[in-house]
């Protein structure tokens, strides 16, 4: 799936939710990440999406907070299957983006998007629509309305038991 096309999709999503949206260097790992944060003063969580794969041939999303792990049970009681992640050769391959910036809100009805419930306990979080060198920034407040227009099934995921 082309950039532009994901990049497109996540401004429609967004049109009329208030959001702020970055232009930057390209966001690729954290220590950028926190460059970037640093330099335009960012009060937001950073979310993190993992594509996840499973044996009879699906395929998932995970969105997180930067410090989220994979919760194999969780997932498991959510989509009735073990995950595995996939390599960045195969996430390119399926959905067109690029290891370090997977956008967790993708034009596909076929690839469910968990959302680990521990993001809901920040005030706003950032992701990446598609293109690394963008960032869009949403109050958590509105991520059920977010959520709503995804052509996707959409699950939230229990926080985690310390």
């Amino acid at each position: 799936m082309p950039l532009d096309t994901i990049h497109d999709f996540n401004c429609q999503l967004l049109s009329t939710l208030p959001h702020q949206h970055y232009q930057h260097e390209p966001i690729l790992d954290y220590a950028t990440d926190e460059r970037v944060k640093a330099r335009l003063g960012w009060q937001a969580e950073f979310s993190k999406t993992l594509f996840l794969k499973f044996k009879d041939g699906r395929f998932a999303l995970l969105l997180t907070h930067r410090d989220g792990r994979l919760d194999n049970k969780a997932v498991k009681v959510s989509l009735g299957a073990k995950p595995s992640i996939c390599t960045p050769q195969e996430m390119q391959a399926e959905i067109g983006c690029l290891p370090g910036a997977v956008c967790p809100f993708l034009p596909r009805a076929d690839i469910p998007l968990l959302v680990d419930s521990a993001l809901l306990a920040h005030h706003a979080f950032t992701w990446t629509p598609g293109h690394p060198e963008q960032t869009f920034l949403l109050a958590t407040e509105h991520l059920t309305t977010l959520l709503a227009a995804l052509p996707c099934q959409v699950s939230y995921l229990p926080v985690a038991q310390a």
